[in-house]
């Protein structure tokens, strides 16, 4: 098989699989692109920002990050604590990247939850080169994604009708993923230690300052009681 067909191929085999990723992510990104238009950024912001943070909730949270005081090392902290996970991610998929050359690079790089995902949980099919259907999967997720954003720019600067409030599709974005969270655990303690860690650094550190100490106390106590939670 030519190089061309082997690529055709691996593409044609990963783009059924990214399917249901499009669809999400179309509604998710054009209402990221509508959100930064809003807060007074052009298309051209929320467009680099999802080609290159590529991060969903954190591309939410450095919209506003980016109107607030310069202050590096708690937007770094942030960021860090916000997409920790991906290091996981990352050894979870030593082995399935071992070997792939320069998309290696790439593949990492656009390691994100649902590229993870279809990525670690499919088998290829029979046939199909292995690195370029990993390829094709990330290319395509991250295509929807940053294609969504800019529509979403560039609809945020026609739209005609009032868009105050609308700021709040962030918390809104959160608050479904606590929800989600509380309803899918047996006994609700992570969710419970997350709300109750939340609102205490709510109330000694104020609504501009407690989001980086709430993270830290969560942290501290998933960490101490980890063994009596598994239990």
């Amino acid at each position: 098989m030519s190089d061309r067909k082997k690529i055709l191929s691996a593409l044609r085999a990963a783009f059924p699989f990214t399917v249901p990723i499009m669809t999400g992510f179309c509604f998710l990104g054009l209402a990221y692109g509508i959100y930064m238009n809003v807060l007074g950024f052009g298309v051209l912001y929320p467009t680099l920002m999802a080609a290159l943070i590529f991060g969903g909730s954190l591309e939410f949270v450095a919209a506003t990050m980016l109107l607030a005081p310069f202050a590096p090392i708690q937007t770094f902290a942030v960021a860090v604590m916000i997409q920790a996970r991906h290091l996981f991610y990352g050894l979870a998929m030593l082995e399935k990247y071992k070997g792939l050359g320069l998309k290696r690079q790439y593949l990492i790089f656009g390691l994100c939850d649902e590229t993870f995902a279809i990525n670690c949980s499919t088998r290829v099919p029979s046939g199909i080169d292995r690195g370029w259907f990993y390829f094709w999967v990330t290319l395509l997720n991250q295509s929807y994604w940053v294609t969504s954003a800019m529509l979403g720019g560039l609809l945020g600067e026609v739209l005609t009708f009032n868009t105050e409030g609308l700021g709040f599709v962030m918390t809104a974005m959160f608050v479904v993923i606590w929800l989600e969270q509380f309803l899918t655990e047996g006994r609700h303690v992570t969710s419970l230690i997350g709300f109750a860690a939340s609102m205490a650094c709510l109330i000694a550190f104020g609504s501009d300052s407690f989001l980086i100490p709430s993270m830290v106390l969560i942290l501290i106590v998933l960490t101490a009681f980890r063994l009596r939670i598994e239990r």
